[in-house]
């Protein structure tokens, strides 16, 4: 596994590992990357749709001339105080924050005087930008404004609604684990649930349309293609660092028919995973033998690749949407589509996943399977109605 980049370019390259590109942890680097891919399919579709004629621009007023506003330069400032603070105090501390990055970055850990300096000089940048391009007589234009064009926005709130859904549902799920360490569990950088984030930066986007008049049911088709590629994307990561995010123990030895695949296809210890620990579950955790690096435990006894077989489930799911996003008529019927196979999805890998459970009317189902169930029934009671919708009024969007 590459708990870090250093290990990936010691695998590719030969470099020592636990150099300075251990700053950059594989699970980080592959979320950004996962949000990457989302925006650029999304971005794609939204513009396919608005050629089509199913969005209409907004018109928006620029004024030009105008002096930087105060809370622009605010704004501004607490970039600068951020960076600056937590820059230098990285640096001061390498060590702490090559181990681990969110620790310093999401917490109140700052480098002060270095932090009013930063505020001084972006803030001060900002005004004297403002200052530079003022004219004596602002002067203000109308510009057409598409969805697509507000691409940024929109990955910015999905990101933060989900990002925050992902770590409230995760830490809901590990409820006595957060009482023994609120703080830890808040600012850790690993611990996120996928529902949790779907939920939450799905409410963040569907606010951020309302305010701006972007037709839901047409967004929301061009939105699913792009978070199933966004999830198979980061679910790459949780594989290749060895987030935690696997599956049950596998003894069983590997079936004929799959004899050209390689063995960490069936199954695997995770050698060097980022969890690093000997408490991990299902199984126990042990040194790997002769390693000095940092991270040199593997579990005990191999399991599921689970977050690999994820990824292809969603390459699949993602070829299905796309095939059909220009076939199915009714709008909304793809995106509700989306919701039924994520569903079947999940339900399924958590039979080969580890995963906290509950009981659920005298059932045990883990978090993942309840609300794979819930999104089955809103999938088919959404169908239903947009096609009904779709039929009664064929040309409404």
């Amino acid at each position: 596994m590459y708990p870090d980049l250093s290990y990936l370019f010691h695998a590719l390259i030969g470099t020592q590992p636990d150099n300075w590109l251990s700053v950059f942890k594989t699970f980080g680097f592959f979320l950004a990357l996962a949000f990457l891919a989302s925006a650029v399919t999304f971005y794609v579709e939204l513009r396919r749709k608005a050629r089509e004629g199913f969005f209409r621009p907004e018109r928006v007023t620029i004024t030009e001339g105008k002096p930087t506003s105060p809370t622009e330069i605010a704004m501004n400032a607490l970039v600068g105080l951020i960076l600056g603070g937590k820059g230098l105090y990285a640096v001061q501390h390498f060590s702490d924050f090559r181990h681990d990055p969110a620790s310093i970055i999401l917490s109140g850990k700052m480098h002060w005087p270095a932090a009013l300096i930063g505020a001084l000089l972006l803030g001060g940048l900002s005004w004297y930008e403002g200052w530079r391009k003022r004219k004596e007589k602002p002067v203000s234009r109308e510009m057409d404004v598409w969805p697509h064009d507000r691409i940024s926005e929109l990955t910015v709130w999905a990101a933060v609604g989900g990002i925050a859904g992902a770590k409230f549902f995760d830490v809901f799920d590990n409820w006595d684990s957060f009482l023994q360490d609120p703080a830890g569990a808040l600012l850790s950088g690993g611990g996120l649930a996928f529902y949790g984030g779907l939920v939450l930066g799905f409410i963040a986007v569907v606010t951020y349309l309302w305010r701006h008049g972007i037709p839901f049911l047409h967004a929301a088709d061009a939105v699913a293609p792009a978070l199933t590629a966004g999830y198979g994307v980061g679910r790459i990561g949780c594989q290749l660092s060895g987030d935690g995010d696997w599956g049950i123990v596998n003894q069983a030895p590997k079936p004929d028919w799959l004899g050209f695949l390689p063995d960490w296809m069936w199954a695997t210890t995770y050698p060097h995973n980022v969890l690093n620990t000997a408490a991990t579950e299902p199984v126990s955790s042990v040194p790997i033998e002769g390693c000095t690096w940092e991270y040199c435990m593997q579990l005990s006894m191999p399991v599921f690749p689970t977050p690999f077989y994820e990824t292809m489930m969603m390459l699949v799911v993602f070829g299905v949407l796309w095939a059909l996003r220009k076939r199915l008529q009714a709008p909304g019927l793809l995106f509700f589509a989306y919701l039924a196979l994520i569903a079947a999805e999940r339900f399924l890998i958590e039979k080969i996943r580890v995963n906290v459970h509950h009981d659920v009317m005298g059932i045990r189902m883990s978090q993942a399977e309840i609300i794979s169930v819930l999104l089955l029934l809103i999938s088919l009671a959404g169908s239903i109605y947009v096609w009904r919708r779709y039929q009664a009024n064929p040309g409404k969007g």
